[in-house]
């Protein structure tokens, strides 16, 4: 299916996907954030699913590098202003972050998938060389975005790029050595509300 196709027969199933331009960090904003978070190194992918219809509406993924953790979140939309963000990349990604991040998808019309896969450091670093090389992806992007980056790992040979979020999550859960678990809350549909709450 080529790009106009899709966008005219899925509007709905990617509306997670759908952020403007990103604002430009400094190299030194973007140094000061970093955290290291440490082994185990493991690349999560985080999938939006639709509550109501089951679809799935954004991809991103948790990239956890001996150098540091970031979270690349293509065409996503949770900005807040205690995460420096340049080029769809996500930094200082400490566990505050990943609570907020997580529970800024989950609410009453969305639950996120979180599936988890350990990987070697120097996977975990190509991985992360890759998001911050990719450039920030246009509207409705956001899985073929993190499929093309996910492809060109070692141990990924079996993902095949693709437009829709759940195809990669079903991909992806069928990794070796992948664990998954699911985020459910009741919050509001209005994922601002959750943003605006959060003191880091």
């Amino acid at each position: 299916m080529d790009r106009r196709a899709f966008l005219l027969l899925m509007p709905g199933a990617v509306a997670a996907c759908a952020a403007g331009p990103r604002d430009l960090v400094s190299p030194e904003e973007v140094a000061a954030a970093k955290y290291v978070h440490g082994a185990p190194y493991s690349i999560t992918l985080l999938t939006m699913i639709n509550n109501r219809t089951g679809g799935g509406a954004h991809s991103s993924i948790m990239i956890n590098a001996p150098s540091q953790r970031v979270i690349f979140d293509p065409a996503g939309s949770v900005r807040h202003p205690r995460i420096v963000e340049r080029e769809d990349v996500l930094y200082g990604v400490t566990p505050q972050i990943v609570d907020f991040y997580e529970r800024a998808h989950a609410r009453e019309t969305y639950h996120v998938v979180i599936q988890n896969k350990p990987v070697p450091g120097e996977v975990a670093e190509q991985a992360l060389r890759l998001a911050e090389a990719k450039g920030a992806a246009p509207q409705a992007f956001c899985s073929n975005y993190t499929s093309s980056i996910l492809v060109q790992l070692p141990g990924f040979d079996s993902i095949r790029p693709t437009f829709f979020p759940k195809k990669l999550m079903e991909q992806y859960g069928a990794l070796p050595g992948v664990t998954e678990r699911k985020l459910f809350e009741n919050d509001a549909d209005d994922k601002q509300i959750a943003i605006d709450a959060f003191q880091g």
